[in-house]
């Protein structure tokens, strides 16, 4: 018997070996590097009105696209870059999403000067600047949005950034663990 087959998940993990990779190895952990977190700001971006598995399916080819995600690099792009990316059949070309990923990548600087770090930004939301730890035990009752992702999308739109609200934003935070919503029976839901 596959060791899959024994183990409780969150239901939404399924059964491609990519997405239970990434349930089990990623989503929720709370994520404290910028690089790690300007990463899923692209991806998550990318993914607005996708789902998550076509995204994680080209994750690699946006990581070479995007320059292995250094923000300071994708920050320089050119509107050549932008005809470069367009053209790259490896990654969703939506040029208004490829547009958003460069200003974005400008905008999360200028919140890493006044922050010191937009870990911090984002931390500076949550309640004791400590991860929201939900007890749900269903899918069913995981919200797709709430107060909080409102928040912090509207403030971040303020900002300047795009293909970011609240639904965005909520999955933002759940995949870098400043929210966990491991379902309470999940075999992978650690509480720091």
């Amino acid at each position: 018997m596959n060791t899959t087959d024994t183990i409780k998940r969150c239901e939404w993990s399924g059964t491609d070996p990519l997405y239970i990779r990434y349930h089990d190895e990623e989503w929720g952990r709370e994520v404290n590097d910028d690089d790690k977190m300007f990463e899923f700001l692209v991806l998550e971006s990318a993914q607005a009105g996708l789902s998550w598995l076509t995204i994680l399916k080209r994750r690699e080819n946006y990581r070479k696209a995007f320059a292995d995600f250094d923000v300071q690099k994708v920050a320089r792009f050119t509107e050549k870059d932008i005809e470069r990316l367009m053209q790259d059949s490896g990654i969703i070309r939506n040029r208004n999403k490829i547009e958003s990923a460069v200003s974005n990548a400008r905008l999360f600087l200028e919140i890493q000067k006044e922050f010191g770090s937009f870990c911090n930004y984002l931390r500076s939301f949550l309640p004791n600047k400590k991860p929201i730890i939900n007890r749900w035990k269903t899918l069913a009752q995981v919200p797709a949005t709430t107060p909080l992702s409102d928040t912090i999308s509207k403030d971040m739109k303020k900002r300047g950034f795009k293909f970011f609200g609240s639904t965005i934003c909520y999955a933002h935070l759940q995949a870098v663990g400043y929210v966990n919503d491991h379902l309470i029976d999940c075999a992978y839901r650690f509480v720091p």
